[in-house]
Parts: C-alpha cells; sequence; structure tokens
C-alpha cells in the first residue's frame, strides 16, 4: 500500500511538470500587441525600391548643368553656309564702263537751283519739261566770249572717264535787237580734256564751244562746237568723276531748257523729240 501511494504521488508531480511547460511554451508564441494606428504590413523591397529616388550620377548632373549655361542662339545655330563668291565687276571694269557709255546725261532747266544762275532767270514755257526754262534779258546790248564773267549757268554732272561726250543744248532763239540776235551761248567744263589727254575747254579760260543757233527765232537742238572742226568737239574726261558745266550766254535774249552730254545715242546725230527723257 505504500508503494502504490509513492508512485501515484510521481504520476500527478510529472502531471503538473506537464501542465506547466505548456502554459509557458503558449505564452512564448502569444502574438505582439498591435499598437493602433501602426502600419500593419511592413514595405516590402520591391516597394521600397520604387519609392526611393534614383542616384544622379556626378558626370551626369554637370553636362545638364552646362547644357542648360549655352544661350539659345549656339544651341539652335545652324550650320556655317559656304560664302557665295561676289559677282559684282570691280570698278573700272570693261563691264562697268559699258555700262556707263550706255547712259544719257540729260539735264531740266526746270531742275536748276537759284545758286545755279549768274544774271540768268527762269521764265515760264509750256514747251519746256517742267513748265520751266531759263534766259537772260534783251537789251540789244554785246556780250563777250570767255574768260569774260558774262551771264552763266552752272550745271553739276557726273560723267565717266576716258568716254567722249558730245554737247546738245535745247536753245530758244530770242528776239534781235541792237547787235543781239539772242542765238548764242558758249559752254566750258572742269575737268575736260581732248583725245590727246590734253586739257582743254577748261572754265575761267579762252578755250569752250560755241552753240550758234539759227537766225529764225524759235526752238532749236543746237550742237556745241570748237571753233577749229567738229572731230575736235568731242570732250572727253580723264577719270569717273562730277563735273561743272558753265553754260555763258554769247548774246542777250537767248535762253534754253535742256542740256544733254551724250556718249552714245546723239553722238553723231541731234535728238530728235523736243524733251529728250532722263
Amino acid at each position: 500500500m505504500k508503494s502504490t501511494a509513492a508512485t501515484f504521488a510521481s504520476l500527478m508531480l510529472a502531471v503538473a511538470v506537464v501542465g506547466f511547460t505548456a502554459t509557458v511554451e503558449s505564452q512564448d508564441k502569444a502574438p505582439t500587441p498591435v499598437v493602433e494606428g501602426q502600419d500593419q504590413k511592413p514595405p516590402t523591397p520591391h516597394e521600397s525600391q520604387e519609392k526611393a529616388p534614383a542616384p544622379v550620377a556626378e558626370d551626369q548632373g554637370k553636362t545638364e548643368e552646362n547644357t542648360a549655361a549655352l544661350p539659345e542662339s549656339q544651341e539652335k545655330a545652324s550650320a556655317p553656309k559656304p560664302e557665295v563668291p561676289d559677282k559684282t565687276p570691280p570698278p573700272g571694269s570693261s563691264e562697268d564702263q559699258k555700262a556707263a557709255v550706255a547712259s544719257e546725261i540729260v539735264v531740266y532747266a526746270s531742275d536748276l537751283s537759284e545758286r545755279a544762275l549768274f544774271e540768268f532767270e527762269f521764265w515760264p514755257s509750256r514747251q519746256s519739261p517742267g513748265g520751266k526754262m531759263v534766259g537772260t534779258i534783251q537789251t540789244g546790248d554785246k556780250l563777250n566770249p570767255p574768260p569774260e564773267e558774262d551771264p552763266h549757268v552752272t550745271i553739276k554732272v557726273k560723267v565717266q572717264g576716258s568716254v567722249p561726250y558730245r554737247c546738245w543744248i535745247r536753245m530758244l532763239v530770242g528776239e534781235p535787237m541792237g547787235i543781239s540776235q539772242a542765238n548764242r551761248l558758249y559752254v566750258q567744263f572742269s575737268h575736260a580734256v581732248d583725245k590727246a589727254n590734253k586739257d582743254v575747254f577748261r572754265s575761267n579760260t579762252d578755250s569752250y564751244l560755241t552753240a550758234q543757233g539759227p537766225v529764225r527765232q524759235g526752238w532749236k537742238w543746237v550742237a556745241c562746237e570748237a571753233e577749229s572742226q567738229p572731230a575736235d568737239s568731242l570732250v572727253y574726261f580723264r577719270d569717273s568723276r562730277e563735273v561743272t558745266v558753265k553754260v555763258q550766254a554769247g548774246m542777250e535774249g537767248v535762253g534754253f531748257d535742256q542740256f544733254v552730254l551724250s556718249p552714245a545715242l546723239f553722238l553723231d546725230k541731234p535728238p530728235a523729240e523736243a524733251i529728250v527723257k532722263k
């Protein structure tokens, strides 16, 4: 009986130990209490990688900064275009001279200013360009040729060097009075030479061209001629420049409305039209 009671006590002690051990293991495996408001699910590695900003390489950042600093014009600049050679002929070339020779020099009296007139006057004229002409008062007195400083008109024109010109004047022969037939003009040029390149027809000298009109009153194209022969009446200039033409009255009462210095069109014959266009 004593051995049976001892055995029963040992069995009950073993049961108690086993129950205590089970209780301790269940407490170790109990879940951690959750705090309200705390994220219950930690982010996965994949999600954290998507949300993290990509690292910027040091060289790449510098390249973007350098590109932003470039001027807008430099970024949009296109490749340089090849230069096209200038086809304009140089001054003094044969093409330039041909173009200059083809032009006619025409001056209307109506385009002159008061300062261009010395003892000449503007007269109204329905038959003249611009409705004006220039002339001298008729008193029947005598007028002397150059270098005498008698009534005259000065005209500025541009000429071509080494080109022959012939001078024409549309003259109005006035009413004669006393010793004046009102039908003569003298013409001189600054920088003029002859075909031998000698000074000729210069202002304030006794070398000049004469425009001798007819006796009959009215309008007439009159050539400016040298006293020697018509071949010497051509006017040259050493170089291309602006020159001064001096048209001086040879008789009182004479007038004109157009002056022509022709290198081609009227080199051998006078204008056929009453008014020559510029």
